[in-house]
Formats: C-alpha cells, sequence, structure tokens
C-alpha cells in the first residue's frame, strides 16, 4: 500500500529529507568549484580521523564481531523476526540472494580481480613474507566477517524494531529509541537520522566512484570509443542509475528478480574463470592457503595498528574498509532486517555468513588467485605494470585480456557489475525513501515520486566526484569521515536493541 496524496505530504519529514540533500549538493558545487582546495580539506579530516583516531574503527569492528557471535548462541537467538510461528517469508536462496547483491555491488568484481596486487606493493606484505602466500589474505580478511558483522547486527536490530515491536518510524533515530527515549522525536533524533542518510549518500559516491570508471573502461575497449573516460563514466552511471529507479519502482518483486539474475551471473562468471582460465589447481590451492592464514592470524591482523608507522597499512586499507562497511550499515541493514521476517535471530546471523561472506570468499579466491597464479607462474608481471602506471582499471582490463575468450569475459563482467549496481542501489532508493516518512506503516510503500527523488540523489556526488577527478585516497576519504558519528549511533543501537529485546525475553517468559 503506497501513501498517496495529502496523506503522503503530511507523513514526509522534509528537514530530514531536505537537509542531507541540500548539504550533498553544496558538496557537489563545491567539488565542481574548487576540485584541489577541497580534497586537500577532505585529506587533512580523514588524517585526523583515519590516523590520529584509527583504532576507535579497529574497536568497533572486532567488538561488533563478538557481539554476532554472542547474538547467535545466546538466548537472543531464539527470538523470532516477527510473530513467535511465523516461517520465513522468502526462501534461502531468494533471501540470501537479496542480502548479498544489497550489501556489496560492483565493488566486490572490481576489487576481487586485483586488490591483491595493491597489497603486494606495500613493504607491510614484505615484512610478513612472500607476495603470493600473504597478498592473497588481506582481501579474505577485508571483505567477510567483521564487515557482515556489522550488517548482521544492525540488521537483527532492525528486524527486531520492524517485525516484533512493530514500529513505523522506518530509522536509525527509531532503532535508538529504547535509550534515548522521547529524544528520538526531538533534535537529537533529528540529527541521528540526518547523520545517517549524509552517510549513506557518502558511501553510495564511494561505492560509484570506486568501479563505474571499469565499467566505462570495459565499454570503450568492447566497442572502441575514443573519448574521455570520465564522459563513459557519467554515462554508464546515468544508465545504472535508470536500471535501478524501474527496479525500485516495481517493489520487491523487481528487486528479488534482478537479486536472483545477478546471482546466476555472478556465478557464472566464477565459474567460467575457475574452469576455462587454466588456473584451477592455484586458485583453489592457494585459496584454502590464503583462507586458513587469514583464520589463523584473525586477531592478529584485527588488531594491528601500526604504532610507528613503518607501512601506514591499517591507516590505507583495514580502517578504510571497517568505515566503508559502517556508512553502508545504514541502508543495507535495514533492508536485510526488512526482508528477515519470519527468521529467528540465529538463523538470520548464521545465514548471512553462509550465505554472504560464503559467496565473498568465493569471489575473492577464484577471481584473485586467477590473476595472482599467473604472477607467480612468470606470465605476466602484474605487480610491475601497476607500479609503472598506478592504473588499476588497466590492470583489471589487461587480466581479463588474458582469458580464453576475454570479449565474452568483459561482456560478462560489465552486465554482471550493472546488476550488481542495479541490486544494490534499489535496496538503498527503497530505504532512503522510507527515510523520508514520519510514520511508515509495516504494509506500506514510499510514494513513487519520493523514490524517484532518492534514485536521482543517489547519483549526484559520484558525478561531482567524477568530475573533480578525486584520487582513490580521497574517494576513502569520503567513507572514513561518515563513519566517525554512524560508530557512535551504531553502539546506541546496539544497546537500545540489547535492552529491548531482554524486556521483551522477559515478558515472554512469563506468560
Amino acid at each position: 500500500m503506497k501513501c498517496r496524496g495529502g496523506e503522503m505530504k503530511k507523513k514526509i519529514d522534509w528537514m530530514v529529507t531536505l537537509v542531507p540533500f541540500i548539504i550533498i549538493v553544496g558538496i557537489a558545487v563545491i567539488l565542481f568549484i574548487w576540485p584541489r582546495e577541497s580534497n586537500d580539506v577532505i585529506h587533512q579530516i580523514r588524517f585526523f580521523l583515519g590516523d590520529t583516531l584509527g583504532s576507535y574503527y579497529l574497536i568497533i569492528g572486532l567488538g561488533v564481531l563478538l557481539i554476532s557471535v554472542y547474538l547467535a548462541f545466546s538466548k537472543y537467538g531464539n527470538i523470532v523476526l516477527g510473530e513467535p510461528d511465523e516461517k520465513p517469508k522468502y526462501s534461502f536462496f531468494v533471501w540470501g540472494s537479496m542480502m548479498f547483491t544489497c550489501g556489496l555491488a560492483a565493488d566486490i568484481l572490481f576489487y576481487s580481480f586485483a586488490e591483491w596486487i595493491m597489497y603486494a606493493t606495500n613493504p607491510h606484505i614484505a615484512d610478513l613474507g612472500p607476495v603470493h602466500e600473504w597478498a592473497g589474505v588481506f582481501p579474505l580478511f577485508h571483505w567477510s566477517f567483521i564487515p557482515w558483522a556489522f550488517y548482521l547486527v544492525l540488521a537483527v536490530a532492525f528486524g527486531f524494531m520492524l517485525h516484533v515491536r512493530k514500529r513505523k518510524r522506518q530509522r536509525y533515530s527509531e532503532a535508538c529509541r529504547p535509550v534515548i527515549g522521547k529524544h528520538a522525536d526531538g533534535l537529537l533524533g533529528r540529527v541521528i537520522d540526518m547523520f545517517a542518510l549524509f552517510a549513506l549518500l557518502a558511501g553510495t559516491a564511494t561505492t560509484f566512484s570506486v568501479a563505474t570508471p571499469l565499467l566505462a573502461g570495459i565499454a570503450m575497449r568492447l566497442f572502441h570509443i575514443h573519448v574521455s573516460r570520465t564522459v563513459v563514466t557519467i554515462i554508464i552511471l546515468l544508465i545504472t542509475c535508470a536500471v535501478y529507479t524501474y527496479a525500485v519502482l516495481h517493489g520487491f518483486k523487481g528487486i528479488s528478480f534482478l537479486a536472483k539474475l545477478c546471482i546466476y551471473l555472478f556465478f557464472g562468471l566464477l565459474v567460467v574463470v575457475l574452469v576455462f582460465g587454466g588456473q584451477g589447481r592455484f586458485i583453489i590451492e592457494n585459496g584454502i592457503q590464503s583462507l586458513g592464514k587469514m583464520v589463523q592470524n584473525f586477531i592478529g591482523l584485527a588488531t594491528y595498528t601500526d604504532p610507528v608507522r613503518a607501512n601506514h597499512f591499517p591507516q590505507d586499507w583495514t580502517i578504510y574498509y571497517w568505515a566503508y562497511w559502517m556508512v553502508w550499515c545504514v541502508a543495507a541493514p535495514f533492508f536485510i532486517g526488512n526482508i528477515s521476517k519470519g527468521r529467528t535471530i540465529k538463523q538470520t546471523i548464521l545465514g548471512g555468513y553462509v550465505f554472504g561472506v560464503g559467496s565473498t570468499i568465493v569471489s575473492f579466491i577464484v577471481l584473485g588467485n586467477y590473476s595472482l597464479g599467473l604472477q607467480v607462474a612468470g606470465r605476466v608481471d602484474f605487480i610491475a605494470h601497476f607500479k609503472a602506471n598506478g592504473d588499476l582499471y588497466d590492470l583489471i582490463l589487461n587480466i581479463i585480456q588474458t582469458m580464453p575468450c576475454a570479449p565474452f569475459i568483459l561482456i560478462l563482467t560489465f552486465v554482471c557489475m550493472i546488476a550488481f549496481y542495479a541490486t544494490s542501489f534499489d535496496s538503498i532508493a527503497y530505504t532512503a525513501a522510507c527515510y523520508s516518512y514520519k510514520e511508515l506503516g509495516e504494509n506500506e510503500h514510499p510514494h513513487t515520486l519520493i523514490t524517484l527523488l532518492w534514485c536521482v540523489l543517489l547519483i549526484v556526488l559520484p558525478i561531482a566526484l567524477v568530475f573533480s577527478e578525486s584520487s582513490m585516497g580521497n574517494i576513502q576519504s569520503i567513507s572514513i569521515i561518515s563513519a566517525f558519528p554512524i560508530g557512535i549511533i551504531m553502539i546506541l543501537m546496539i544497546w537500545s536493541f540489547f535492552k529491548d529485546a531482554k524486556k521483551y525475553i522477559s515478558k515472554s517468559d512469563t506468560k
């Protein structure tokens, strides 16, 4: 049921909707007019938050992971996200597909192909041991248990709020109500929600700005386009916006269809590379070894701070990644919580780890170890190529060119990335549209015009970042800055969930 007409206008919180919009448009204008000066300011803020206060992100990451394990195996794990006897609305495959695709976007393909190369050029890898033994470990670490813990713990909190307590305000501030009380309706609640929406927009800007130039490079190579990559990137951004807008306007039916299609394309690509790429044995064996090293050294990896700044590895990577996942926590967990109705907390967390972490690890093992296998065999020197020009997009294209039937792989990668973007951003646009309402019942949906507003808004800052030619470091900075207040809000939400869930269990035990 959609809100319409005068009823819609009364329910919309124009302050929460318009203030982030004005701020994002203002930032976009500044990036257009003063790209160098604005990038300098962003770098200085990032240095303070990511370097001076970097341990803040690491502590939150490890803490949330431990909380996820506790939730799954404690008395809280038996709570059903819905009525006590309710059954899941979606099958495990459909649920897992929507969960996986809403949380990762096309970044997973961009980084899977060549993330190990960026680590291989860092002196920290040389300190640990041979490149082929350690460069494949960090992608698995940075994309597995801690990132998904962020998603799943907050998804449980949102799912409990929506399906058990049946609250009508689908916002961060509402999830904090058990702790902040009536202040959720006042200035504090507004501030929390505006921080959340700003972080959401910053997170989408980061992921769009990172991976769409690769899409542009693929299109230019496939169709022999000889214009600026910036121009092609912006065209692709607009096309992607049209695809996810079409999907989200068709509701959960459109979202679930795109998610399943995306999963089929994604695993199809992995099978093609594994079976026909010629590196199958190395992919499997080095993948198992990297996974074992990651598990064996997990605590050390999660707490490494480089206090003497010998290599800046955690500041450049681990802290950035935890911040990156934290800003995505505004939309992805809300969506996961929404589609998890009828599942227990234990099923949601363990199922999320199986499908989400499992699929992510398989992607990095297959695509990353393909190119690493060629490097180890001495057939291609990707590390030297990257050191020479620093263009990761061109490097990934060259990696794909070494594969059998390279044009087919390029097309499959292109379509799969578009599908990933569409399935991620249709869920994000839907969640953001829900945020615009003061109240929205469980069976109510945002008005089409509000959804369209957010579909367009999600694309504004990415285009500005592409035009300003921001470096990878500056794009990373956007996430690190935006994630700092989100970390505090996440702690409030988790505290609120435990407080509320404890009351719920106590009341259930007395019946």
